[in-house]
């Protein structure tokens, strides 16, 4: 029953993403308005970590398994997409190693900010 309630309580606050994805005109997925409702749900106490983590921690154990439906359609769509393959590599690298130095960056700025403290 406690992994029921964990979620609903996640699945309510990717509704509010829904709803929040239809008032608000930007090109920003619901899921993504979902996830940071439920952050900032968590760091004002309105949800207590216990109340979703260990349904989190399972949907995060099975990730993989949400990977296999998009791999099949990339196969799928192969012929398409080996004529753009080189470009996208070279767009997915910068950008994987653009958001690993600004993580970084901000990690080390968050760490020395709390040194300082």
């Amino acid at each position: 029953m406690k992994y029921l309630t964990e979620l609903v309580v996640i699945l309510g606050f990717s509704l509010l993403g829904e709803v929040v994805k239809l008032l608000i005109p930007l090109p920003v997925p619901a899921g993504i308005y979902g996830l940071l409702l439920l952050f900032l749900a968590l760091v004002f106490g309105i949800v207590n970590l216990g109340q979703v983590a260990h349904t989190g921690h399972y949907m995060i154990e099975i990730m993989i398994v949400m990977f296999i439906a998009p791999s099949v359609g990339l196969l799928k769509t192969w012929s398409i997409l080996s004529e753009v393959l080189i470009p996208y590599c070279v767009v997915v690298l910068i950008t994987t190693v653009g958001v690993m130095v600004v993580t970084g960056l901000l990690a080390q700025w968050l760490i020395r900010r709390r040194e300082q403290r």
